[in-house]
């Protein structure tokens, strides 16, 4: 992969994006925002799943200002993770937004008004020290820039982006991010280049309406996922049609597939062919959603015969090499024995939960673990 381009830091909360830190995984809560119970135990969950960031909407309600401040102020009180509001069409919630106490604001070019109103709102953020981020969407733009342009086009999304931060920073305001999404992939990759060339401010990348989830996760893996390869982006989070938590799943996959990220594990498996000896397509199905919810980053390998199995195996921190009505177990590189293709499952299970617990073990009391895993991998999280 590329180098990554080293952008300016801003900090959400206590999290970093940007100058060199990690990319972080973020999503939206669609629970109503006015239910504070309802979005602390979506975002809850968020956390549970990986996500490091959550935005939530502030929807216009009139006459109820006080009691959606109220319950922004209860969500951000209550929430394991930064919470940044979404603002749209109206700068007075994001007012409302800083003064409930949020990390961050998300307003869009398109539709929070005039000059005078962004100005307004850069200034309580500076006050607050709240970062801003600039959400270009294409299908949003401002009326004129569209006009200008015919539809949607790359350099639109980007004309738009740097207008929005001419302001913020006429009013002394650098504490900025930036997006430029569409569902178009080609679309988004052509103004998330453009724009990265043009600013060092980090760069939440997205492909905005993906679609519902087998649709949106190929759309986002491939457009974040290229961006990403390339060395462009601080900051992702995956737009599905559905239960937010897959949208940080995907997410945290994307940054496993590109080995950005060591969270939770990491499950190959061969395509299988006449040769295949194990019911590999079940064996790691099963594996996967059985172990989902673990924190520890381990590679785990389900081969079906002994072409490529005992190599991947052998490379892998838990391994099973498909035989004839069995399987050959490794564990960190060495063969542990042969278990009945029946039991195999639960074998793996066993073994995966107990290098779970050494690694958290091991990142409880600060060691880093084996001269093995610490070369294969880099030292834990």
């Amino acid at each position: 992969m590329s180098v990554r381009k080293l952008t300016r830091r801003v900090m959400i909360g206590d999290v970093p994006v940007g100058g060199g830190a990690p990319v972080s995984v973020q999503s939206m809560t669609n629970t109503p925002t006015q239910d504070a119970e309802a979005t602390l135990g979506q975002i809850q969950r968020l956390h549970e799943a990986g996500c490091q960031i959550v935005r939530v909407a502030v929807p216009a309600l009139r006459g109820v200002e006080a009691k959606l401040r109220d319950s922004l102020r209860r969500i951000v009180e209550g929430s394991p993770i930064p919470v940044v509001a979404d603002v749209h069409f109206d700068h007075r919630l994001a007012l409302l937004a800083l003064e409930a106490g949020v990390h961050g604001l998300r307003i869009n070019p398109g539709n929070i008004g005039g000059e005078e109103k962004v100005r307004e709102v850069a200034l309580a953020a500076m006050r607050k020290g709240v970062p801003i981020r600039v959400g270009v969407n294409a299908g949003s733009l401002p009326r004129d820039i569209l006009a200008r342009h015919g539809h949607p086009t790359a350099e639109a999304l980007v004309e738009s982006a740097l207008r929005e931060i001419e302001i913020l920073e006429s009013c002394g305001f650098y504490d900025i991010k930036v997006s430029v999404k569409a569902s178009s992939v080609p679309l988004t990759v052509s103004a998330y280049r453009m724009l990265s060339e043009a600013v060092d401010y980090p760069l939440h990348l997205g492909v905005s309406e993906a679609g519902p989830p087998w649709t949106g996760t190929i759309r986002s893996a491939v457009g974040i996922g290229a961006l990403l390869a390339e060395g462009i982006g601080d900051t992702i989070r995956v737009s599905l049609a559905g239960d937010p938590v897959e949208e940080v799943r995907v997410g945290l996959a994307i940054l496993k597939a590109l080995e950005l990220v060591r969270r939770g594990p990491d499950i190959v498996a061969c395509p299988t062919c006449a040769r295949c000896r194990l019911d590999v397509a079940a064996l790691a199905t099963e594996l996967e959603r059985r172990l989902r919810d673990l924190r520890a980053p381990l590679r785990i390998a389900v081969m079906g015969c002994s072409v490529n199995g005992p190599g991947e195996a052998r490379e892998a921190d838990l391994g099973v090499a498909g035989g004839r009505e069995r399987g050959l177990l490794f564990r960190k590189g060495e063969p542990v024995g042969w278990y009945p293709k029946d039991e195999l499952l639960e074998v793996l299970l066993r073994e995966a939960l107990r290098m779970a617990e050494e690694f958290e073990a091991r990142a409880a009391t600060g060691s880093q673990g084996s001269a093995r895993e610490d070369d294969k991998h880099g030292r834990p999280d």
